[in-house]
């Protein structure tokens, strides 16, 4: 199983990035808040179906990273150490990314644009979203949207040591996620104008950014 420590790392670090969530995630989240809006019942069970949906996806993810990292350099001496590596410096390059300092990971972006394309339009055909299963369709497909932020933390998930591993990191770092964009369907306007001041962002990249030398230090050193 994957250490306690690394589990709230990957949480405090989906957290951080909630800036970048907020952002990426907002819009639709925002569209499932309004288009509930003068319908009966509360919004809450259609935006937690959204955010399972998407979480779940996150965590199959996951698995899939920490299965293929395991296969591939796994068995061998230095495997493991040259995954984590590959972690960290994904992890300063998300930091970089979030701060706006450097947006490398734009064309990361870019490129699972290619399969978001296929997927974007199924996800359509569930909008506007009557009630929590469509809900949790929606966002288990949402959950594939290009985004530098996931796969920073799936490059992590590479070293997580296996399947189950790497589904537990994903899980954790999903948790984190949650809040923000719980509190983005009911409160969008003030927290997207909050996320959009250049500090927070600079404040939360940097605090990854660290957080990712810090673990390079470690292993090299």
């Amino acid at each position: 199983m994957a250490d306690p420590g690394t589990l709230l790392a990957a949480a405090a670090v989906g957290i951080l990035g909630g800036v970048h969530c907020l952002g990426m995630c907002g819009g639709i989240v925002g569209a499932i808040s309004m288009g509930h809006a003068g319908r009966r019942g509360p919004v809450w069970p259609l935006l937690l179906g959204y955010n399972i949906g998407r979480m779940t996806s996150y965590v199959i993810a996951g698995a899939l990273a920490g299965w293929l990292g395991a296969t591939l350099l796994g068995g061998l001496p230095a495997g493991q150490t040259i995954l984590q590596v590959v972690a960290a410096i994904f992890l300063i390059l998300l930091g970089l990314y979030i701060a706006g300092w450097w947006p490398v990971l734009a064309r990361l972006e870019q490129v699972g644009g290619v399969l978001w394309r296929r997927i974007e339009p199924l996800g359509r055909r569930f909008l506007p979203v009557r009630n929590p299963g469509q809900a949790l369709v929606v966002g288990g497909l949402w959950g594939w949207l290009p985004c530098g932020l996931v796969y920073s933390v799936l490059a992590w998930s590479l070293s997580a040591g296996g399947a189950l591993e790497g589904a537990a990191l994903m899980a954790a770092f999903a948790l984190g996620t949650l809040p923000n964009l719980l509190l983005m369907g009911v409160f969008a306007a003030k927290l997207a104008g909050f996320v959009r001041r250049p500090w927070v962002r600079r404040v939360a990249g940097a605090a990854i950014a660290l957080y990712g030398v810090g673990m390079l230090v470690v292993l090299l050193v």
